[in-house]
């Protein structure tokens, strides 16, 4: 069994066929889809399909760090709205991107701590998006730090020293295709910490593991992400399954 810690399957490029989309998924093992956020433009869109596939969608809620812009507290109301209305796994996803645009960094950077307070006070988990301020977020995680506090680093793409400090905060490392690429550069932090922190991930509809490099991402191509793992550490196929999926459980209250 396998479980997709983080996929976009409410975006348009599922919309013509998301009934085979998750037949695959059911088929490959996949038990499990969790619905990272963005912002309000799709929210209904995430909980639709949430409320279509229930037995294997869960949705969560928060702001991308891509998504902050003048509108910030507009659109923190709105999740801190959605939050209020409803139980969700986690909020996520959320974090920093200096990647494009620094104008809101600043914007980034209370948007991240405010959705990180809620976690707390909610008892969720976070989803992190860290795009070239993978530092950056780990020292707000260890500002806020107090034991409680848990969560993943979403397409996780550092180096060992800053995988190290992840697991030394209590969270997990996210890992998807990237690790099948031949510059991906995650062979190193598999090889150093093993699958203890690990959960799955496609970030579908975007970085599709080799073989499907360039096309849409899904989740049934989990496995591929399970295979390479299970060649970088010799374990079987299915114990990587099997660890990768209890982690996710033991992170994600439902």
């Amino acid at each position: 069994m396998y479980i997709d810690t983080h996929t976009h399957l409410y975006l348009d490029a599922f919309r013509p066929d998301i009934a085979a989309v998750m037949d695959r998924a059911v088929r490959a093992g996949v038990t499990a889809c969790y619905l990272p956020a963005i912002d309000s433009a799709t929210m209904g869109d995430l909980v639709e399909l949430e409320a279509a596939y229930p037995d294997i969608c869960r949705a969560m809620a928060g702001l991308h760090p891509c998504s902050v812009r003048e509108d910030m507290e507009a659109e923190l109301d709105r999740v801190r709205g959605w939050l209020e209305r409803r139980p969700f796994a986690a909020i996520g996803e959320i974090g920093l991107d200096f990647h494009w645009d620094l104008t809101f960094r600043a914007q980034q950077f209370e948007a991240f701590h405010r959705q990180v307070a809620w976690a707390l006070e909610l008892g969720l988990p976070v989803v992190l998006h860290s795009r070239k301020a993978t530092d950056e977020c780990i020292e707000v995680v260890r500002a806020h730090q107090d034991g409680r506090l848990r969560g993943v680093f979403h397409c996780f793409s550092g180096t060992v020293d800053q995988a190290a400090r992840v697991i030394e905060l209590g969270f997990h490392l996210g890992i998807g295709g990237v690790l099948t690429y031949r510059n991906g550069g995650l062979e190193p932090v598999i090889s150093a910490f093993g699958l203890d922190r690990v959960v799955l991930e496609t970030d579908a509809p975007y970085l599709s593991p080799v073989p499907h490099r360039g096309r849409r991402n899904e989740p049934s191509y989990l496995v591929g992400v399970a295979e390479a793992l299970a060649r970088i550490t010799g374990m079987p196929v299915e114990e990587v399954a099997a660890v990768t999926t209890r982690n996710a459980r033991a992170l994600f209250p439902c």
